[in-house]
């Protein structure tokens, strides 16, 4: 079975892969790709999410295989400019490190490459246990989308993917991000890569930022004032004015904090 991924703008000369979020799906680029539909644009549903829900078990190193193999086939020139979220982040990470030659430029914001504490994975354990009780109840559902700054226009994206979510591919999913590290290869990549998180991210994103930077050669850092970890869905418009202007080589806004 093959990774589901939407296509647009075929005719377009340059390719971007747009990787989403853990527990969500391609969906949360969709204006994205409306503002960058000058390129042509791959949007994958990762294993055990969204329309891949069927491939598993969700691991680092097989998500970013499947993306790889999206690259070489679909990508013009077996080539594509990165873009990833959270999970989708880290999944990027996977690739620069497995298969650097088939990136261009990357962008990752909220890039966890630490691990977390055992105080914080206990009650991340806890939490997980409540939410799989309550995940398919609406009000729940809008509380934590509120919590997590996503705009309630979504609410019917978010529901879809997490009513198919599973007690297995939650496991899955969440051992994978929270034991992600920095591998040796990736120190070794010569990609372009701008490291973003939002401001108000949690103290271990703000360190995996710094590791981050200092690891890859040809990167840049900042923080985006005044958001938080889903800041793309928050500002879609900011994010993709900065895919652009990172992919382009221009100017960054002036907006971005340097870390």
């Amino acid at each position: 079975m093959s990774l589901y991924f939407r296509e647009t703008g075929k005719n377009n000369s340059e390719t971007i892969v747009f990787l989403h979020a853990g527990m969500s799906s391609g969906w949360m680029w969709d204006k994205h790709v409306e503002s960058l539909k000058d390129y042509h644009c791959l949007v994958p549903d990762l294993p055990e999410h969204g329309k891949s829900m069927e491939i598993k078990p969700f691991t680092m190193e097989s998500a970013a295989n499947e993306i790889i193999e999206i690259i070489k086939e679909r990508a013009h020139g077996g080539k594509a400019h990165i873009v990833g979220l959270s999970l989708g982040a880290q999944v990027a990470v996977q690739i620069l490190s497995m298969a650097p030659e088939v990136v261009d430029h990357a962008v990752i914001t909220g890039t966890l490459t630490r691990e977390v504490g055992s105080n914080l994975s206990v009650m991340m354990n806890i939490f997980y246990k409540f939410y799989m009780r309550l995940k398919d109840v609406d009000f729940f559902i809008k509380m934590g989308m509120k919590a997590q700054s996503i705009p309630l226009e979504y609410f019917e994206d978010v529901k879809k993917d997490t009513k198919a979510l599973t007690w297995n591919s939650l496991n899955n999913i969440t051992k994978e991000n929270r034991s992600f590290k920095i591998a040796e290869n990736l120190c070794r990549s010569k990609n372009r890569v701008l490291v973003l998180m939002g401001e108000k991210e949690v103290k271990v994103v703000y360190e995996s930022a710094l590791d981050l930077n200092k690891c890859l050669s040809n990167s840049k850092a900042y923080k985006v004032d005044n958001f938080g970890h889903t800041w793309p869905l928050e500002s879609p418009k900011l994010f993709s004015s900065i895919v652009r202007a990172w992919i382009n080589d221009d100017q960054l806004p002036d907006t971005l904090l340097k870390l």
